[in-house]
């Protein structure tokens, strides 16, 4: 029998996007929205539409990420952003690839026909996921925006960084500890609503790849 999944969407600021990305996520799955310091409705849309809601006070994308797997209560767990850039959909052959024995599995981003992805944010996607598979070892294309794993073993890896660092230095420390990493290729859309905290801007981009840099350098 299937294993209980949570998806843990992390958010700031996402109440347009937030009713179509709970509406695809598979049946029997449990949504944990966590809001991160939101100004909008977030919380209040992701209440109405059956998600449970954690508030995270400490800002940053790890910081929200950390707090969702902490509260989860399920024996797996994914992670999705909920600006509806990817598609929860595809999360249960994820979640098989799991439960077949893989430790981590991740989500490589597609881009769909006439996405505008910036320049930044995709030069560095590739130039990280090229020191992963260099110097880590890793067979990763992607520094997982969409990741399933097991909630003990996850937070017994000890991930540290509470800022965008944080997916990088999961990956990270799962090649040192040894873990069996697969990768999916997933489509990437625009987002839904809202505007993006990291490629939304020069700023948020550089500011991303500055937090990455620190993690595998």
């Amino acid at each position: 029998m299937p294993e209980a999944v949570t998806v843990v969407l992390p958010c700031l600021n996402e109440e347009e996007s937030l009713p179509a990305v709970l509406a695809a996520i598979p049946a029997g799955y449990r949504a944990l929205v966590v809001d991160n310091n939101s100004t909008d409705d977030t919380a209040g849309v992701a209440r109405r539409h059956g998600a449970e809601v954690v508030v995270e006070p400490r800002a940053g994308y790890g910081s929200a990420v950390h707090a969702g797997v902490v509260a989860a209560r399920t024996p797996i767990v994914a992670v999705i952003d909920a600006d509806g850039s990817m598609d929860a959909g595809e999360l249960p052959r994820l979640v098989a690839a799991l439960e077949q024995g893989a430790d981590l599995v991740i989500g490589r981003r597609r881009p769909v026909a006439g996405l505008h992805w910036p320049w930044v944010a995709r030069v560095g996607t590739v130039v990280m996921s090229w020191r992963l598979r260099t110097r880590h070892g890793l067979p990763v294309h992607d520094i997982a925006p969409m990741r399933v794993a097991r909630r003990e073993a996850l937070l017994n890896l000890g991930v540290a960084d509470r800022r965008s660092g944080y997916p990088l230095e999961l990956l990270v420390r799962a090649a040192a500890a040894g873990w069996r990493v697969v990768e999916f290729d997933v489509s990437y859309g625009p987002r839904t609503g809202g505007k993006s905290k990291v490629s939304g801007s020069l700023r948020g981009s550089i500011t991303a790849i500055l937090d990455f840099w620190k993690v595998i350098s």
